[in-house]
């Protein structure tokens, strides 16, 4: 009998189906709200729908950096050419300082 690998989770958009969730429970709240005529929770509802609003723009920067990368030769090669840069540029040489000559003692 062949072995199968586990099930993997899918995390692709995670951040992003976290703020729909979130906009998604606010705008749930908001319904039950109106229906039932629950002055008290309308706030709660707003801020959450609010906060899903302001989070999923975020999300969506987040997970498309999550989702671009580089390959790892590139990535190494990258990485060379900043260490290289970073590296203070080469200034002239001081000039070569020649040693005394030895000064002979007399006896």
């Amino acid at each position: 009998m062949a072995r199968t690998a586990p099930p993997r989770r899918s995390r692709r958009l995670r951040y992003s189906k976290a703020a729909l969730l979130l906009f998604g429970l606010g705008l749930v709240l908001g319904l039950i709200v109106v229906s039932a005529e629950l002055v008290g929770l309308g706030w709660v509802a707003s801020a959450l729908m609010a906060l899903g609003l302001v989070a999923i723009p975020l999300a969506l920067l987040a997970d498309g950096k999550r989702a671009v990368r580089l390959p790892r030769w590139l990535g190494g090669l990258r990485r060379k050419s900043l260490s290289r840069k970073a590296t203070a540029p080469a200034s002239r040489p001081s000039p070569r300082v020649r040693p005394r000559p030895a000064v002979r003692r007399r006896r």
